[in-house]
């Protein structure tokens, strides 16, 4: 691999982290087993979100919040996924600062992504997103489901369980959405050569 292709592979994969890190993009497709799928940068990324799942009940009632939900990039250039479990979490009381995630014993990338502060008008409550990254081998050793711990500055700490039927969902969302990929040949294949000129004779 030369030093330019070594370059475009590290900044695909940089960039893939970067969507990692922040909001998906509105889904466009749902796709049979319940897991969202939509383009982003151009097409370039099939972003893959999951059911949401209530690790408490909704802060304050408000919906969308104190959620979990497993996410996914492809990327459509070389195939490459990565994959999260995402978390939102909504409470009173002292800011908890996320930093750390572990499954199975082995610590996880923890990926920060927002921290608000709601109200501090009497009590101060906060809304904190943040995910853990999961590796394919990972997920598909795990076909039972993956119990992911949080842990936090403040010493929270949060046990999620991802269930075996969204591990499954997910990877099954996966592999469909990789099965529409041009194969790697394909991608590759040199463009075909020219016609042969014709010698005029003598």
């Amino acid at each position: 691999m030369s030093r330019i292709q070594g370059f475009g592979r590290a900044a695909a994969a940089l960039l893939l982290l970067t969507l990692a890190a922040c909001g998906a993009a509105p889904p466009t497709v749902q796709l049979a087993n319940a897991v969202a799928m939509s383009r982003e940068q151009g097409g370039r990324f099939i972003g893959l979100v999951g059911p949401r799942t209530q690790h408490e009940e909704p802060f304050l009632g408000v919906p969308n919040t104190n959620f979990s939900a497993m996410r996914s990039w492809i990327d459509t250039a070389n195939g490459e996924t990565i994959h999260q479990l995402y978390v939102e979490d909504s409470y009173f009381g002292a800011k908890r600062s996320w930093n750390g995630a572990s499954a199975n014993g082995q610590a996880l990338r923890f990926v920060p992504i927002s921290v608000n502060e709601i109200t501090c008008e009497q009590n101060c409550s906060y809304a904190e997103e943040f995910a853990a990254a999961l590796s394919d081998p990972l997920l598909r050793a795990s076909p039972q489901g993956v119990q992911v711990r949080f842990t936090a500055q403040s010493g929270a700490s949060k046990l999620i369980l991802v269930r075996g039927e969204l591990v499954q969902k997910q990877l099954a969302a996966v592999d469909q959405a990789r099965a529409t990929l041009p194969t790697a040949t394909a991608a590759v294949a040199p463009p075909p050569a020219p016609a042969p000129v014709a010698t005029p004779l003598r």
